[in-house]
């Protein structure tokens, strides 16, 4: 059986991202053109689909590495600052986004709250593991 693991990373994101951009309830918020994604970046992010990548990313993520809270995901996409002639810095990514994405993402029925072995977060529901697992089956039928 073909899972996510079992293919490319970067197209099964791509191919996720046009999946989500279907659903009705994950849209971007108006402010989210707005805004940067963390301290550590100096524009907001020029990608139309950036919404829909995140999102993907994060379910990708959550199914890779089980349960996962917001300060986790902020780690994961946080960066180094710039800093002109310093040492550059570590920053974390902000975490309006990652919330805001983690309601819709609930509201769509993709992911559930949950305290697993002693991990608080986010995990899949048997939806999102089906859908993410049939988009991988066609994508390795595909390559």
């Amino acid at each position: 059986m073909v899972n996510v693991l079992d293919v490319d990373a970067q197209k099964f994101v791509e191919e996720l991202t046009k999946e989500l951009q279907k659903s009705e309830k994950l849209k971007p918020e108006e402010w989210s053109f707005l805004v940067k994604s963390g301290m550590h970046k100096e524009n907001p992010p020029i990608q139309k689909d950036f919404w829909y990548r995140r999102a993907a990313s994060m379910l990708r993520n959550i199914y890779i590495h089980g349960p996962k809270g917001v300060q986790k995901l902020k780690v994961k996409y946080g960066g180094k600052k710039k800093r002109g002639t310093r040492a550059e810095k570590r920053f974390n990514s902000g975490g309006k986004i990652i919330r805001t994405i983690f309601k819709q993402l609930e509201g769509e029925g993709l992911v559930s709250k949950v305290l697993k072995e002693g991990k608080k977060g986010r995990q899949l529901t048997p939806k999102a593991v089906k859908m993410m697992d049939n988009l991988a089956y066609r994508i390795h039928k595909g390559a």
